[in-house]
């Protein structure tokens, strides 16, 4: 087992001693004293299925590698949405990105690949990685 499910379980249970107390011995004292024990179980179990649910929906999502991210964005594919003169925007894979043209102007609709970044902007150029390059 790994130490994120060992804490999952351990504040799991601490959690539903939580709901047991509160029920047991906070709503008596607040003048509720028919808490039914069917209520108190099924609010157990609701809690329970709760934090099934987040845990694996947690651990998918720490599992999964980024999609994007300017360390990954190199040698990506886009298209110009903004002209590159020599600043702009570009779409890459659904997200806008502020972008910089390495030396040419790009007008909007054309394809770009990603060649580098500067701070938080892309460099890019047209076409592919190749023509950039000179390596065909």
């Amino acid at each position: 087992m790994t130490a994120r499910l060992v804490l999952a379980i351990i504040s799991t249970l601490l959690e539903e001693i939580a709901l047991v107390v509160i029920v047991l011995w906070g709503l008596p004292r607040l003048g509720i004293h028919n808490f039914p024990l069917a209520g108190l179980i099924a609010l157990m179990v609701a809690w329970l299925a709760l934090s099934v649910f987040t845990y694996q929906m947690g651990s998918r999502a720490l599992r999964r590698k980024p999609v994007a991210g300017l360390p990954a964005m190199v040698g990506n594919k886009g298209k110009v949405v903004s002209p590159l003169a020599p600043e702009g925007l570009i779409k890459i894979k659904g997200e806008l990105w502020v972008a910089k043209s390495a030396g040419m102007r790009i007008d909007v609709g054309e394809e770009i690949v990603v060649v580098g970044q500067d701070g938080l902007k892309l460099i890019v150029g047209k076409g592919n990685a190749n023509d950039l390059t000179g390596t065909e």
